[in-house]
């Protein structure tokens, strides 16, 4: 039913239910499909009000565990929320395979986010650019006054950076670093640069235009390693198939995006199940992916001494512990106490070693037997539910699809039919 116009007014007034009424008003949703939508969307309805605006529902995202991995010594059990098939599974079979080698070693940089504020209107930008470092005390000053608890727990102002961009007319940035420790900081830095916006025209005699965070984190990064034996993966045969592929994507921005694609599946669905900012973080990695002018691969693939494949990963880990719906949203607080997470240090390492382990586990797939096999017979499932198989049929739908090496709906409608005349 084709709407005849999108302009509802006070539509963010009326309650939850009082706008899904509404948008099947004006969209023809039957009873049936506003009941179910409004029953799915019950256990959560009132904490989702405050999370967005003109909420009439939530979208439900399968939560998965991912097992068998090893995070720098500790065992840990991985919450992942992602639609996807085969992404967990492919977490915990790469897991499996480097867990004899001690699993995966991170290491990680300060908690420290970026501000940026752009100057425009300067005759001398590097005259303004000195005169921001000679004030560079009462700056720091003005950024910890913005948050006195931050520097009661260790974190604040750090550093000033200023940079002078090669435009007509030229245009200073001013960098300034704030580690937020357990927080992602987006809400702490941002109030800092709007705080500085007067003081850094008077210093400079510009004008201060966009002042807000970056989201290119690379003051956080977060970097995973792993050994995967060669006993392990199928010998030197696949080990070294799995290196030309990665050196494959190192050198090529169209394969490299698929290879980032494929870490972000992992990466991102510990994010979202965390309750953290998936779009910050993912526009930092692939930022990240960028930083020497041509776009690549976020991860390294190498022969040891012993003849063993090592992996290595590093990219921005902007993600917090503290504020958003970490804190208010209880599928994000059970997943914080399935991984025992105390700090955001902690999270971001769990992140990288499911990125890296995600990683191998599509590398391996495409350098032996081919992504598809594994993925579509994981994906038949999803195939035989979008064919309207319920029960005990799902399993045998998706078994037949992927023995006759056709899984698509319309062949499965077919087969159903089939079972279900038989």
């Amino acid at each position: 039913m084709p709407v005849n116009t999108s302009r509802i007014s006070g539509f963010h007034k009326l309650s939850r239910l009082e706008r899904l009424a509404k948008i099947a008003d004006l969209t023809g949703l039957s009873k049936e499909e506003k009941a179910a939508f409004s029953a799915a969307s019950a256990p959560l309805g009132e904490t989702a009000d405050h999370l967005c605006e003109n909420v009439i529902g939530t979208m439900n995202i399968p939560f998965g565990i991912a097992t068998n991995l090893i995070i720098d010594g500790e065992d840990v059990l991985v919450p992942m929320a992602t639609e996807e098939s085969s992404v967990i599974a492919a977490v915990c079979n790469g897991a499996r395979q480097c867990r004899d080698t001690g699993g995966i070693f991170t290491s990680k940089d300060e908690n420290c986010m970026i501000g940026q504020i752009q100057i425009s209107g300067l005759e001398n930008p590097f005259a303004a650019r000195a005169a921001l470092f000679e004030n560079i005390s009462e700056i720091k000053t003005i950024c910890d006054e913005c948050d006195t608890l931050l520097v009661q727990l260790g974190g604040g102002f750090r550093d000033l950076e200023v940079r002078v961009l090669d435009t007509n007319p030229p245009i200073v940035v001013a960098h300034i670093i704030v580690d937020c420790r357990d927080a992602m900081g987006a809400n702490t830095v941002n109030t800092m640069v709007e705080k500085l916006a007067d003081k850094v025209e008077q210093w400079t005699g510009g004008k201060v235009e966009l002042r807000i965070l970056s989201n290119l984190a690379d003051r956080r990064l977060v970097r995973a390693r792993a050994t995967f034996p060669a006993s392990t993966i199928g010998g030197a045969k696949t080990r070294d198939a799995i290196i030309r592929a990665g050196r494959f994507a190192v050198a090529d921005p169209y394969r490299a995006t698929t290879h980032n694609k494929g870490i972000m599946n992992g990466i991102s669905a510990v994010v979202l199940a965390s309750g953290n900012d998936t779009r910050a973080v993912e526009a930092g990695a692939h930022a990240y992916a960028a930083r020497s002018g041509q776009y690549s691969a976020l991860t390294r693939w190498e022969k040891d001494n012993e003849g063993n494949l090592t992996g290595t990963l590093e990219l921005p880990m902007p993600i917090g512990i503290v504020g958003g719906a970490t804190r208010v949203h209880p599928s994000a607080q059970m997943a914080m106490k399935i991984m025992n997470i105390s700090s955001a240090d902690r999270l971001a390492s769990i992140i990288a070693a499911v990125g890296l382990v995600q990683n191998f586990s599509a590398l391996k797939a495409l350098a032996t037997e081919g992504i598809q096999r594994g993925h579509m017979s994981l994906h038949a499932n999803n195939v035989a539910l979008a064919a309207g198989a319920v029960g005990a049929e799902i399993e045998i739908l998706a078994i037949k699809m992927v023995e006759a090496k056709n899984v698509r709906v319309e062949f499965a409608e077919q087969i159903l039919v089939e079972m279900r005349n038989g």
